[in-house]
């Protein structure tokens, strides 16, 4: 099986980094380019085997499942340069949000996915998410969900969901590292303790506590019921938190939401 990756930025990279190190795939069964050439060739020094194409033609063209990660905008002035590489045995996975599997399908014959993955699967770890076109091969939907099943939990989603979906597995990661680091940043200003060692307590912390949920200790309710005991030093805490968080998260989910929207009526402009 031979994968082809266009774009090897953030995501692109760490899809790369997550099918060698998870033995997904082996480096002399991927091609792999990107506008930027030196970002490309960093991955091929760093996995002896990878190949570097010229050009996302000359990936779609060698390539049997054929990634596109690149920004939203740019999916479509691509799928104009590979369609005529795209033959009907062929799979396309588009790796952004706003762009659905039906607009795939509207502008190639293979088989198309959209797979929204997550830098938890880095560690090959967390979730990535995936939703199949209409006309998707069942061959190439037990290929995607094996192959995402050796770096991730794949969790296939309606369409409706997509937004709240990416938001928890793909944009989660971010939003708790900035409430971690406020939650150390804290710590140091009204406690003097050394931020370097607030940053070890913390860091561990959520390592341990991700612990107990995957090997399936404790739930998050359970968990809280746990170390909240009724009239105790984590209960005081507990209230200011209610007290101060509001509507905080609600918030967000309306913001990313709105520019879910934006980006959806730019995707539009193009078609």
């Amino acid at each position: 099986m031979n994968i082809g990756i266009i774009g090897t930025g953030n995501m692109g990279r760490i899809l790369v980094e997550a099918f060698i190190d998870g033995k997904a795939v082996s480096p002399t069964s991927l091609m792999i380019t990107n506008r930027s050439k030196s970002k490309a060739l960093m991955l091929k020094n760093k996995y002896k085997g990878i190949k570097v194409g010229r050009s996302a033609g000359d990936v779609a063209a060698e390539s049997d499942l054929v990634f596109v990660c690149v920004k939203p905008l740019d999916v479509f002035p691509i799928l104009q340069e590979i369609c005529p590489f795209l033959t009907k045995e062929k799979c396309l996975i588009s790796i952004t949000s706003p762009i659905s599997t039906e607009q795939l399908e509207k502008n190639v014959e293979c088989s198309v996915a959209r797979v929204i993955p997550s830098i938890t699967n880095r560690a090959l770890s967390g979730v990535s998410l995936l939703t199949y076109g209409n006309q998707c091969n069942p061959v190439w939907k037990v290929y995607v969900q094996q192959l995402f099943a050796k770096i991730s939990v794949p969790v296939e989603i309606e369409e409706k969901v997509t937004r709240v979906a990416s938001d928890i597995v793909s944009c989660g990661p971010a939003f708790f590292s900035y409430l971690i680091q406020r939650f150390i940043q804290a710590a140091v200003r009204e406690t003097g303790i050394e931020e370097r060692v607030a940053t070890k307590l913390a860091s561990e912390m959520i390592v341990g506590l991700g612990d107990l949920l995957k090997q399936g200790h404790y739930t998050l309710p359970t968990l809280l019921d746990k170390v909240c005991v009724k009239g105790g030093i984590t209960g005081v805490g507990i209230n200011i938190m209610e007290e101060e968080l509001g509507d905080v998260f609600e918030h967000v989910f309306q913001a990313t939401h709105e520019k879910f929207k934006e980006d959806l009526e730019k995707v539009k402009l193009q078609l």
